[in-house]
């Protein structure tokens, strides 16, 4: 019988303790970013401009503090999702055209590419006022990322599954 108490307690003691998670707050400085939006789908923007809002809300809340005037951010607008930034789409795509507002109004750029704008039969006059044209989308990235701005892609995927489902 003390054997087998012996190899019971030698289990329970062998088994390994998991601790809690480590809350880590890293020194995040403020941020320069280029968002690069190339999307398949103008309803995938809604899903983009999370990504932004995913980058400035912490740094605007604690620890951080940081005033929406410290941050920096460019977003290049240069696929499908250019319908939603042209006037005459403003009541089909009136979510993602309020919260590009709200982002402009925080100091947030977006800039669309000229090339496409012309592609799409779009001049600045059919394109919304917060809305700057540049000439040309890959030559914007490129030099944003030439001035120290860290790239950052939107990967928005569609979902298959609840988080429920998934749990």
């Amino acid at each position: 019988m003390t054997r087998r108490l012996f190899m019971a307690m030698l289990l329970v003691l062998s088994a390994p303790v998991y601790a809690d998670a480590t809350i880590v707050k890293t020194p995040y400085q403020p941020a320069k970013v280029v968002f690069d939006f190339y999307l398949d789908d103008p309803q995938k923007i809604n899903s983009a401009l999370y990504w932004i809002r995913s980058l400035v809300n912490p740094l605007l809340d604690e620890p951080y503090n940081y005033s929406p005037e410290q941050l920096d951010i460019v977003v290049v607008i240069h696929g499908t999702e250019i319908v939603t930034i042209a006037k005459m789409n403003e009541a089909k795509y009136k979510e993602a055209v309020d919260r590009m507002r709200y982002y402009a109004s925080l100091g947030v750029h977006f800039k669309v590419c000229g090339y496409a704008a012309e592609e799409y039969g779009y001049s600045a006059k059919d394109l919304q006022d917060f809305i700057e044209i540049v000439p040309n989308a890959i030559t914007e990235l490129a030099h944003w990322q030439m001035q120290g701005y860290a790239l950052i892609t939107p990967n928005v995927q569609e979902k298959h599954f609840s988080i429920e489902q998934i749990r």
